[in-house]
Formats: C-alpha cells, structure tokens, sequence
C-alpha cells in the first residue's frame, strides 16, 4: 500500500464513522416526542369510552391484528399499560439520543414498532404505505452498530480503557 491509499482508506472510514449519527438523533427525538405527546394528550389515558384513548384505540385493534391475544392483555390495565408504553419511548429516545446502551435502546425501539406495525398498520394496504414497518428496519442498524459516537456508551468505554492501564 501507498501512503496516498492509506490515507484515502482513512479519509473513506472516517465519512462513515458518523453515518449513523442522523439516524440515531431523528429516531431518538421521534421517540422522546411520541412519549412526550403521549403524555400531554388529555385523551391518552381516558377509558375506553373516549374514542380517541389508548384503550379504545387497543380494544379496536385487538381482533384485526395477528397479536390480539396480547392486546386482550393489555386491556386488563390500558392505563398501566399505556403508561408503560409511553415510558419505553421515552426510556428509547433518550438512549438512542444520548447513546447510553444504545444497542438496547435500539432493541427496545425495534419491539415498540414491531407492536406498532403488528397492530396499527397491521392492516395497512400495500404494505410499505405503514410507517411502522419503515421505522422498524430504521432501528436495525442501530442495533447492529450500537451508539459508538458521540456517546456515552463511548466515553464510559474509553473511560473503562483508561483505567485498565492505570
């Protein structure tokens, strides 16, 4: 190799280092936002006599989608469930934001949208006109990657490398 190569090679790998730093902001704020909008909806929470709540949305979804037995549990406890719903989000978005377990949040992220796409796009035709699906393949780089940038899934690594040679 020619030292002009070699530093082509870098130049080449450090345009990609950070490729995935736009995906991880745009998802982790989605995320932080859902959540947040969860939470400030006055409908959200309500019974399922409010058409536009968590529970009415889950109990009119529950028989067209594939994981209905599942939804038929969550209806046990909308609210609770609800609530812990909107917290992964939020738990997700923060993670993938500031890159803490970021392989874990894109996980988590993944298995929301999976929910998402299994019950309210589940009936979306074509497919790819559902979001939910799109947002799911978006998390699997993610996943794959983790958050090894501007993280602090990097900084307590190379914090964890300074003190070994100590």
């Amino acid at each position: 190799m020619t030292g002009g190569t070699l530093t082509r090679e870098r130049l080449k790998a450090q345009g990609t280092t950070y490729a995935l730093l736009p995906l991880r902001v745009f998802l982790g704020v989605t995320f932080i936002y859902a959540a947040l909008y969860k939470f400030s909806d006055p409908h959200y929470l309500h019974g399922v006599s409010d058409p536009s709540s968590f529970a009415a949305m889950t109990q009119g979804l529950r028989d067209a989608s594939p994981i209905g037995p599942l939804l038929g549990l969550a209806l046990k406890a909308p609210t609770a469930f609800a609530v812990v719903f909107a917290l992964g989000e939020l738990a997700v978005g923060i993670g993938t934001l500031v890159g803490l377990l970021g392989r874990v949040a894109a996980l988590g992220g993944a298995l929301l949208n999976l929910s998402l796409f299994l019950t309210v796009s589940w009936q979306t035709y074509p497919y790819f006109l559902g979001n939910d699906l799109i947002y799911l393949m978006a998390w699997l780089p993610l996943i794959l990657a983790g958050t090894p940038y501007l993280s602090l899934d990097a900084w307590l690594r190379s914090r964890r490398v300074r003190e070994r040679r100590e």
